[in-house]
């Protein structure tokens, strides 16, 4: 909820100062780069140490960064250059912290509950990303500093709920650190071609359609709203979002996964292309809800995917890989996203990323065919390579 706090905020006051999409996508960028330089570190680390006390470390830390926004604020002396190294700082935090808890959660529940644990987690962060954008608006919209003063006390109590949590199971002894060692997240992706596909088509497809970077744009000029509509407008996502998490949570999903996951990836594209056309606020919010509802099914299988068929010893640099597969679709999607529309034009922006989503997909299907052959979640125990990979 802090993240998505944070997210309104910066994105809004960086808009007020620049009126420039150029200066939107770098805020993506910002967030993306510390991912891509830190990558084998953090996964290295996600296995070696307490997963717990990094998260929480790198909670305190987002904690620090956005304390130093609200200051800058309600003192008057934010800039440009102030707001980017604070999302650097925060962007280089949650690179630790993504895959210590994408890793985590396997360590807390047994593997066949694996899929209902990756939609219930899905629930709880889809319900704050719904929470984060509304309050975020609203807040900034009565006083700016209070956004960034609300979001560090989050973030400094998500820091204290983490270092409550108890661990039922030791974990296994690690290896020594070798350069061996820490490139074998990227060796156990390469040599598997179901998890390779998976996160690939995250990177490829996500990254086109990555129009939440605009809403800015499309809250101030398009749509003729304000800060609370920015709210709205991020928050609409995470609306679909949580209702089919919710569903899958408690309904698991059954048969042909792997086709469901690219025709989610298809919707998405679609859902992409309407919100880009319409310039009605109502119809908007409906293209967004569509596309955070189809973009949460993917994330779903795909999270399950990769967590079934990773041994826990390799989860944090395999989740480390992940993560940045994921960053670069949301934070290099943002950047991709500014950049085109500063040439371009906001709407044709999002229309291009929505027709490439699609063509991706449709290329990915044609790639991976043992993917888009899975046919149950449940019916893909470890195999004796990943065993073999896990004594390694």
């Amino acid at each position: 909820m802090a993240f998505q706090m944070l997210a309104v905020a910066v994105g809004w006051q960086v808009f007020g100062l620049t009126h420039s999409a150029f200066a939107l996508g770098f805020i993506g960028l910002a967030q993306f780069l510390p991912m891509v330089l830190l990558m084998l570190a953090v996964g290295h680390v996600a296995d070696r140490y307490d997963r717990r006390a990094v998260a929480a470390i790198c909670e305190v830390i987002e904690a620090l960064a956005t304390a130093a926004l609200a200051a800058g604020t309600i003192l008057g002396w934010t800039s440009t250059a102030l707001i980017y190294t604070a999302v650097v700082v925060v962007g280089a935090a949650r690179a630790f912290e993504a895959p210590s808890l994408q890793a985590l959660v396997p360590t807390l529940v047994p593997a066949p509950l694996i899929p209902a644990a990756a939609a219930r987690s899905s629930s709880a962060n889809q319900t704050a990303v719904i929470i984060g954008p509304a309050l975020g608006g609203l807040l900034y919209a009565a006083q700016p500093p209070s956004v960034y003063v609300v979001a560090t006390a989050l973030f400094a109590a998500a820091g204290v709920l983490m270092s409550t949590i108890r661990m039922e199971r030791r974990a296994a002894d690690r290896e020594p650190p070798s350069l061996r060692s820490i490139f074998a997240g990227v060796a156990f992706i390469r040599a598997r071609p179901i998890i390779l596909g998976a996160i690939s088509l995250d990177l490829f497809a996500v990254l086109l359609g990555g129009a939440t970077a605009l809403l800015p744009i499309y809250a101030r000029d398009i749509l003729a709203t304000g800060p609370w509509g920015l709210g709205l407008l991020r928050a609409a996502p995470a609306v679909g979002a949580l209702t089919t998490s919710l569903l899958v949570g408690h309904r698991a999903l059954h048969r042909r996964v792997g086709r469901t996951m690219f025709a989610a990836v298809i919707v998405f594209g679609l859902a992409t292309i309407a919100f880009g056309i319409s310039h009605w606020f109502v119809v908007s919010l409906c293209a967004l809800v569509v596309l955070g509802a189809a973009d949460v099914m993917s994330v779903v299988i795909r999270q399950s995917l990769v967590q079934i068929r990773t041994p826990d010893a390799m989860r944090g640099r395999v989740s480390a890989v992940n993560s940045l597969f994921i960053g670069t679709s949301n934070q290099l999607g943002e950047f991709e996203s500014g950049v085109t529309a500063g040439w371009f034009g906001a709407v044709p922006a999002v229309l291009l990323g929505g027709i490439g989503t699609i063509v991706v997909a449709l290329l990915w299907m044609r790639l991976f065919p043992q993917l888009a052959a899975v046919d149950r979640l449940d019916a893909l125990p470890t195999s004796k390579q990943d065993r073999h990979a896990a004594k390694r």
